[in-house]
């Protein structure tokens, strides 16, 4: 079994996913092709790869869906989705992030632009699997398990809201700006907007709300005009 990266490629338009294999492989990455959704989950069932290039508009069932589908699954949840697509309105944008996507690349793209998002988002695949574990009042993260816990109860988070609160959590009550967020989070990325980060704060935001209630979801404020915060009152009188 090849130790390269597998990157697994959902593109119907043959002339664009030829091109991306070929870069791919250059750059040193195992690429797979699939041209619709039926491939690319007979794909994943097989071997799950190390990051996914998801074109919009497929053939049968949309980019989008299954990249929710994907998000779904525990086992498939923390894979990198880039969304591929000529879809460039700030509505679109947010739809594929909300969608579960970690990056967004509007057609036409430079292939060195998209490879070193690749490069990016296998960086920030798993978070530093060393550390200690960290406490916030009610909330546990510990970084070796990539568990998170709210007393007794499992918070399941996507890889990049699990970095996004493990950041927020060394730091508790200070106050931290998209631009740090993205900084810190998000790391060299420089294509990354910042308006990103409030995507990933909802998503976060709903995570908790869906694993312990209302008390998760206001356990993270937003400072108008500044950024956002991890409250550990709200944390502690849980």
């Amino acid at each position: 079994m090849s130790n390269m990266p597998r990157i697994l490629v959902v593109e119907d338009e043959a002339a664009i996913a030829e091109l991306i294999e070929v870069n791919l492989r250059h750059a040193g990455y195992e690429s797979v092709l699939a041209c619709d959704s039926r491939a690319a989950q007979r794909e994943v069932d097989e071997r799950l790869p190390d990051a996914i290039l998801l074109d919009w508009m497929l053939p049968g069932e949309s980019g989008l869906a299954l990249a929710r589908q994907w998000r779904a699954n525990p086992r498939t949840r923390e894979i990198p989705i880039l969304m591929l697509t000529a879809r460039a309105e700030e509505a679109d944008r947010i739809a594929g992030l909300d969608a579960g996507a970690d990056d967004y690349i509007v057609k036409p793209f430079s292939t060195k632009e998209l490879l070193a998002r690749v490069r990016a988002v296998l960086r920030r695949r798993a978070p530093h699997a060393t550390g200690d574990a960290v406490t916030v009042g009610a909330l546990t993260l510990d970084p070796s398990t990539h568990r998170v816990m709210w007393n007794d109860a499992q918070v399941k988070l996507g890889p990049t809201e699990f970095r996004l609160l493990h950041h927020l959590l060394r730091a508790p009550e200070r106050v931290h700006s998209r631009a740090q967020l993205l900084d810190k989070v998000w790391g060299d990325h420089v294509f990354i907007e910042e308006r990103t980060v409030d995507v990933h704060i909802k998503r976060l935001r709903e995570n908790l709300c869906e694993a312990v209630g209302e008390a998760g979801a206001s356990a993270i404020e937003t400072v108008r005009g500044v950024g956002y915060r991890l409250s550990a009152q709200a944390l502690s009188a849980s």
